[in-house]
């Protein structure tokens, strides 16, 4: 390791703890467990992976443009503390691309500087054409998040799917992968997706849904809970621009009851009310925002007749 870069981290490290002191105090007001502190309050909502029984904490990271950051830039001091701030409130799902610039590097080295106990849920991605490129590319990735086992493998976009999606399945057969899936984030490849998924048997379908943003529940997410295949929301704040625009407002006062202290808890709870979604993963390069993303995992999920007769006080 070259000395600059192992300075950095060592930084990281000295910034992540003090930054980890100021979560400790921002999880006594909101509620949060801390990494080794006694479970006193509910634990997170969790769902299970179909294809495995296993379960998911309904909230976790994405790392679009939020992990894209270099070490020893300010951002990138903040990164450590995310994380710590989504592990201590129960979640584990931290999802990553080759197409985020140096995210999943970014990720690899964070986790290299937390303790060995934590067990994140790691999501990445192949997005290329051809055989040899595909494998090429998911080897960097095991390589940027040093590990042996990446928890899901996604071909994204569909990019070559049929391609990529044998040596997902040869991978998976060796356990080099547990899980494997397709994402996608436009609508006009939503035909598509249905067709791959009424084709093969996937684990897992990324897709986007949010308060603004619906039109993945009128079939996929259906098809997605009959095909028994889970589903990670990738925009569940749309495209971002209507929770900018919710959060100089007041909050309604029924957001207390689906235990509510945020916008962002409320439009993450509608978004995890349909029975097809076992994960969300707002994306985040701040703690602050990440510890109060992940309250929108405990508390009372509302169905979809209490957002039907609430869904005028939320104007989009």
């Amino acid at each position: 390791m070259h000395s600059s870069f192992s300075s950095d981290i060592d930084h990281t490290r000295r910034q992540a703890l003090r930054r980890l002191l100021e979560l400790s105090a921002l999880a006594g007001t909101t509620g949060l467990p801390l990494i080794g502190q006694a479970q006193t309050n509910a634990t997170m909502h969790a769902r299970a992976i179909p294809s495995s029984g296993e379960t998911l904490p309904v909230i976790g990271c994405g790392t679009w443009v939020g992990f894209g950051h270099a070490p020893g830039s300010a951002e990138y001091q903040r990164l450590p503390a995310v994380l710590q701030a989504l592990f201590a409130a129960g979640g584990r799902v931290i999802d990553s691309s080759p197409m985020y610039g140096r995210s999943e590097q970014t990720t690899g080295e964070l986790l290299a500087t937390l303790p060995a106990a934590t067990k994140p849920f790691l999501a990445t991605k192949v997005w290329i054409r051809g055989r040899q490129a595909g494998i090429d590319q998911m080897e960097q990735s095991f390589a940027y998040l040093r590990t042996k086992t990446i928890d899901l493998m996604q071909i994204h976009n569909l990019v070559d799917w049929k391609t990529q999606l044998a040596t997902l399945r040869d991978w998976q057969s060796q356990r080099r992968i547990r899980f494997l899936g397709i994402t996608h984030y436009t609508a006009s490849a939503y035909a598509e997706v249905e067709a791959v998924l009424r084709a093969e048997k996937l684990d897992f379908l990324q897709i986007n849904y949010s308060f603004d943003d619906r039109a993945a529940e009128q079939r996929l997410l259906p098809l997605a809970a009959e095909r028994g295949v889970a589903v990670i929301i990738n925009k569940p704040f749309g495209g971002g621009g209507l929770l900018r625009n919710l959060r100089d407002r007041p909050l309604p006062a029924w957001a207390a009851e689906i235990d509510c202290t945020s916008w962002a808890q409320l439009l993450l709870k509608f978004t995890l009310s349909h029975p097809a979604v076992t994960c969300v993963i707002p994306g985040t390069s701040r703690p602050e925002h990440m510890a109060d993303n992940a309250r929108a995992g405990f508390g009372r999920l509302p169905d979809a007749a209490f957002w039907k007769k609430h869904a005028a006080d939320i104007p989009v």
